[in-house]
């Protein structure tokens, strides 16, 4: 019973009460955690394509430039520095965050996040352990909060219609996956720190791993990879380039290489016994994406102009959260690639293959998730660079 006015404030600012309220409003009121470059570059002017049901009210990080300068930009009316984060997710004026941290960051600020009883769209990797991602997902559901992992291309028409011809059994049984996916990172670059979750496999090799996972539709039962670092002082803490191998049920192969080392390069190739089909590019947002396939001897092609691939993770989430329904890819989805991550770091440590202990995972991504949205105008950057050379 509310009693004095006391109990009545705290009231208003319970996490339940705020849940309905924005179910009410039809619009979840966000705060977006850190403000690097892919922060910049996309998730804040995705906003503009996603006010149907999703609205921008804060920003958090420790430069008070960015803070400042993007708070005026984008007319957001709360900052915060990371020590009143706490502070502030209590303070009843958001609904959910989009973390846009540093990998080793990502498990601390979505849990402090659903113990305040707000939802969390995480960037990917979801995390650096399987321990963390296990206590995300735990927190979350403890606190009845959603969590979604930000695998943009489960919105995106090229790759959701790769998935719709590779489970159409237009290719044949499916055998083969190949993906290479590189870049040149720029020296001191956060991805080339070990400590915060660098290296090739959290940034690039989820990319790859994830996309076998929903082509195929299964989970790999066996991994095996070799990783070089060569002489480039910029790969003292991590590899230069890792090559994988994954096993999948019913004999199925999937393999990719990742490079900080080598030219730009983002493409897939997935492979039936009557057919294939190339998608390259494959994983960028800022580019046209080209699908080739390649049925019976009939070639095909087919390019994707650019899109805003941001706008519809926020529409979508939104939607999740309003309409109280699980969304897909859900913390299980990061999970499972964090999984196999591990297992390739311990094929790595050991030399040979390494065995998956896959989860069960109810949801994969459709052609019903596409949503499309215009590409908007590159922003110009604060404080922060691409980090590709």
């Amino acid at each position: 019973m509310i009693t004095t006015r006391s109990d009545l404030h705290q009231a208003l600012r319970s996490p339940a009460l705020q849940r309905r309220s924005a179910s009410v409003k039809k619009t979840v009121r966000y705060a977006v955690i850190g403000l690097g470059h892919i922060a910049q570059s996309a998730v804040l002017p995705a906003f503009a394509h996603a006010r149907k049901n999703s609205r921008l009210v804060a920003l958090i990080s420790d430069d008070p430039v960015k803070l400042q300068t993007l708070s005026r930009k984008y007319d957001v009316k709360f900052i915060y520095n990371y020590d009143r984060y706490e502070e502030f997710l209590r303070s009843g004026e958001i609904d959910a965050v989009y973390i846009a941290l540093p990998n080793h960051m990502h498990r601390d600020y979505a849990v402090r996040a659903a113990e305040a009883g707000i939802h969390v769209l995480c960037e990917k990797p979801m995390a650096i352990h399987e321990q963390e991602c296990r206590e995300m997902i735990e927190a979350a559901a403890q606190h009845d909060v959603k969590l979604m992992i930000a695998y943009r291309l489960h919105f995106e028409q090229a790759n959701l219609e790769a998935i719709e011809l590779a489970q159409s059994g237009k290719l044949g049984n499916l055998r083969l996956f190949n993906s290479v996916f590189c870049m040149q990172a720029k020296e001191d670059n956060i991805r080339l720190i070990r400590e915060k979750g660098g290296g090739t496999l959290y940034d690039m090799g989820v990319y790859c791993i994830n996309a076998a996972r929903y082509l195929f539709r299964e989970e790999p039962l066996e991994v095996f990879a070799w990783s070089i670092q060569g002489s480039d002082p910029r790969f003292k803490e991590v590899d230069e380039a890792t090559c994988a191998i994954m096993k999948f049920p019913n004999d199925k192969l999937a393999t990719f290489v990742t490079s900080f080392g080598a030219a730009s390069t983002a493409a897939y190739r997935i492979v039936g016994a009557q057919g294939q089909l190339i998608l390259d590019p494959a994983y960028e947002y800022a580019e046209e994406l080209t699908a080739r396939s390649v049925i019976n001897g009939k070639h095909k092609e087919k390019t994707y102009k650019p899109r805003d691939q941001f706008g519809p993770e926020l529409l979508y989430f939104s939607d999740c959260i309003l309409k109280d329904i699980k969304p897909e890819p859900s913390g299980e989805e990061g999970l499972a690639d964090i999984k196999i991550i591990e297992a390739l770091h311990r094929s790595l440590a050991s030399r040979q293959p390494a065995v998956v202990e896959a989860i069960q995972i109810d949801q994969r991504p459709s052609k019903a998730q596409e949503i499309q949205q215009p590409k908007a105008a590159p922003p110009k950057l604060v404080h922060t660079e691409s980090p590709t050379q």
